[in-house]
């Protein structure tokens, strides 16, 4: 099967071919806009298990006998449950896989996860590194979830996490992405390509908001509500004054923008990738995934800001205007998909500026 895939990141029309062939399987049938041009959106089970720690199996053990060791108690979610902030819970997923030798897979938080400050990694049995499904695994996927800063309220069905799958190497060298941006631009700006695309922080804005502090101890956020919140009652606005400097407070968490508009081509796929900690100790981003057609013309953009989730670690540090915060690699993909980000009904922040969640209306 696999052999008849050309090398890349495969599309929203080899994604359905591959439930259609086995190699991919859900308990219940597909919601109508799971597939993503680029990506495939997995739905919590029917329960979560809080648990002491999280963990890795290693490369003997499943995660179900992990989570006999380890587990606190259940929680029923067919009806909904409330996940508090700071406890780790792991989560069955509806989905499951039987992957062709030829076809490895990776996980990502889904974008609103991450504005959400919800941390979340993929887990498969016998894993010795997180959202990394090697090639060839058959078997059960699980979801560690730990919110961070809101409690939340998940259910069965409820979309967190994206997997992608690839075939061969797909990443493109400096050199490639230095040809690709004279060919389809992928920013607005002059380019710094150095191990991918750099992004900068903006601190100066096109408005009187630059970015958002998050508040604490809030009420619940359902996951699967949108505009249903007061955007006032959990964020705190940063305003634009002084010096475009913003100092980060310990483990305080921030959405904050980048000074590029992105452009991803319909024939490629990007992905942030962690940067850097000698920079400076913090984190910039939980949610990576950039479908084709993020911020292109050919869908509607008109170059789309990366959005940061950034959160400081340890002590208070300095962001300053143009600093360089995070990187995307770009991909190739194995195919055109057939529906581009932007022109599907899950486009949620195509053309977007510094925005928050979809479950946040503005006052």
């Amino acid at each position: 099967m696999a052999g008849t895939i050309n090398m890349g990141i495969l599309s929203d029309r080899q994604i359905r071919t591959g439930f259609v062939d086995g190699w991919i399987a859900s308990e219940k049938a597909l919601d109508a806009d799971q597939i993503q041009p680029a990506s495939l959106d997995l739905r919590l089970g029917a329960v979560a298990y809080r648990v002491r720690a999280s963990f890795l199996p290693g490369p003997t053990v499943t995660v179900a006998d992990r989570i006999q060791q380890l587990r606190l108690h259940e929680i029923d979610l067919t009806r909904g449950a409330v996940l508090e902030t700071g406890c780790v819970y792991i989560v069955p997923l509806l989905e499951s896989l039987a992957l062709p030798p030829e076809i490895e897979a990776s996980a990502n938080p889904k974008s609103s996860t991450g504005r959400l400050d919800i941390f979340t990694r993929v887990i498969t049995d016998r894993a010795q590194a997180f959202d990394t499904i090697p090639p060839g695994y058959v078997g059960p996927l699980y979801l560690e979830v730990s919110p961070r800063t809101f409690p939340i309220l998940a259910r069965t069905g409820s979309r967190l996490s994206q997997i992608r799958f690839r075939r061969g190497d797909t990443r493109l060298s400096d050199a490639a992405l230095n040809a690709l941006h004279l060919a389809s631009p992928i920013t607005d700006r002059k380019p710094m390509i150095a191990n991918g695309l750099c992004l900068s922080i903006d601190l100066e804005g096109s408005g009187a908001i630059v970015g958002y502090r998050a508040k604490r101890h809030t009420d619940v956020v359902d996951v699967d509500q949108r505009a249903a919140l007061d955007m006032l009652d959990f964020w705190e606005p940063i305003s634009r004054r002084g010096r475009a400097e913003l100092i980060l407070d310990p483990d305080q968490f921030y959405i904050l923008v980048s000074r590029e508009a992105v452009h991803v081509p319909p024939e490629h796929a990007a992905e942030m990738v962690a940067f850097d900690p000698l920079v400076g100790e913090f984190r910039v981003h939980y949610a990576g995934f950039f479908d084709p057609g993020f911020g292109n013309s050919a869908a509607g953009g008109a170059g789309s800001r990366a959005v940061l989730e950034v959160r400081s670690h340890e002590v208070p540090f300095i962001l300053e205007h143009g600093q360089t915060v995070g990187r995307l690699v770009y991909e190739t993909m194995s195919e055109r998909p057939a529906v581009l980000y932007g022109a599907g009904a899950g486009s949620n922040y195509q053309a977007q500026g510094l925005k928050l969640s979809k479950h946040f209306r503005l006052p």
